[in-house]
């Protein structure tokens, strides 16, 4: 039965109930509407209930993960909509044909509906392609944002073409003699997306990667990468959060390479007081012989530094004349002997034990190894490991390490 053969019979009841023309014509016209509100109403339902329950088996049945992101982002309960929507659309302007705008709120709303749903299919997908490995470090919530933004651009413009009657060439022609407006509003998006393209095209950054970024408080992990924002998760659990375009801007350091590397260096240093250095004497290095990675290395240099005493004429009744072996020399050819053969560290990357330029603190010995764990707590336990071996070790070479004695203050006489 067509709808002017529904308004005719429900106006006749109505005349024949004793109602007046014009008010039987004006309840026929709510009759109308409230029912096909009550339908569009039952069809929302009953297109929810099927449209869901079918994505919900879909997902219980298959073992991809697209379908449930689809379902948390309410992808389902959006396309239900629009059967309703479509079926007001079509029905209730013919009710009252003499108002245009109504037509055109509907046409509005189908546009907004369109475009909730759109965004509700980018956030699922870019939900999915984070779980994949491929794209689980790229900064895709940037390209979704400018996807959505250009969509919401177009989509606010196509909604108020619809509402005023308006040409949308219109729209356009002044939008462009704003443009200068509209880059000065959203200059930070436009930052933040050269930005985004940057860092992915020189893979500047993943999500993921320890960043160090001292002037914006920032020493963590990337835990997201946005059109506007890089969030930060520091060691301490806060969040930092840095705008896009200063990771092109401004400085910082990104701990990749290490991580990336066969190993973590280790980078410190032992200090020794000068006061405590001096050569060796016999007794003391046939003492020092006993130590099982010095005792080859002794035994050759004592042999070569005779060599060449005998030769020059050494008058050895002083230490100082000829060559001689020192405590200082003697620990530093011990710590790398040492550090050759720990099991943390890799021999194939640069290992040495050296001495640097002397100081107001003393004499320097620095340890520059790499080790093979990069784990931060299983790293500090190597190198608590390690200086805990060396520092006992100094007293076996008759060396003192550096201390700042407090000051004492002078006692009342």
């Amino acid at each position: 039965m067509q709808s002017p053969e529904i308004s005719s019979m429900i106006n006749k009841k109505l005349l024949e109930n004793g109602l007046s023309e014009n008010l039987a014509e004006i309840s026929t016209t709510g009759i109308l509407f409230l029912s096909y509100l009550l339908i569009s109403i039952l069809l929302f339902w009953i297109s929810r209930k099927i449209i869901i329950g079918f994505f919900t088996q879909i997902s219980k049945k298959t073992k991809s993960t697209f379908d449930d992101i689809l379902l948390s982002h309410k992808t389902p309960k959006l396309i239900s909509y629009l059967p309703s929507l479509y079926l007001l659309h079509k029905l209730i302007p013919k009710l009252f044909s003499s108002h245009q705008w109504l037509e055109n709120i509907f046409e509005a709303l189908t546009v907004i509906v369109a475009l909730a749903l759109t965004r509700a299919l980018l956030k699922s997908l870019s939900d999915y392609l984070k779980t994949l490995d491929s794209f689980r470090d790229k900064p895709i919530d940037s390209y979704i944002q400018v996807i959505m933004i250009f969509l919401w651009f177009v989509g606010g413009i196509i909604i108020l073409s619809i509402l005023t009657g308006t040409e949308m060439g219109a729209f356009l022609t002044t939008l462009g003699a704003l443009s200068a407006v509209l880059l000065f509003v959203f200059k930070d998006t436009i930052l933040g997306f050269v930005a985004s393209v940057q860092i992915t095209v020189n893979d500047t950054v993943r999500i993921g990667d320890w960043i160090s970024m001292p002037n914006n408080n920032a020493d963590g992990t990337v835990i997201s990468i946005s059109l506007s924002t890089v969030q930060v998760q520091n060691f301490d659990n806060t969040i930092t959060s840095i705008p896009t375009y200063k990771l092109i801007s401004d400085s910082f350091i990104n701990w990749r390479g290490m991580s990336d590397s066969p190993g973590r260096r280790i980078k410190r240093s032992l200090l020794i007081k000068v006061s405590s250095i001096r050569f060796l004497k016999d007794e003391e290095l046939s003492q020092l012989k006993k130590i099982k990675l010095l005792s080859v290395f002794i035994q050759t240099k004592e042999e070569d530094i005779k060599k060449h005493n005998s030769n020059s004429k050494a008058d050895k009744s002083l230490l100082i004349n000829g060559r001689n072996l020192t405590n200082i020399g003697l620990f530093r050819n011990y710590s790398e002997a040492y550090l050759e053969q720990h099991p943390m560290l890799n021999k194939d990357m640069t290992m040495m034990c050296r001495q640097l330029a002397p100081s107001s603190q003393g004499i320097p010995i620095e340890i520059y190894v790499f080790s093979k764990d990069k784990d931060w707590k299983n790293y500090e336990n190597i190198v608590a490991d390690i200086f805990d071996h060396l520092l006992a070790s100094t007293e076996y070479f008759h060396l003192e390490c550096f201390e700042l004695s407090p000051l004492i203050p002078p006692s009342n006489v």
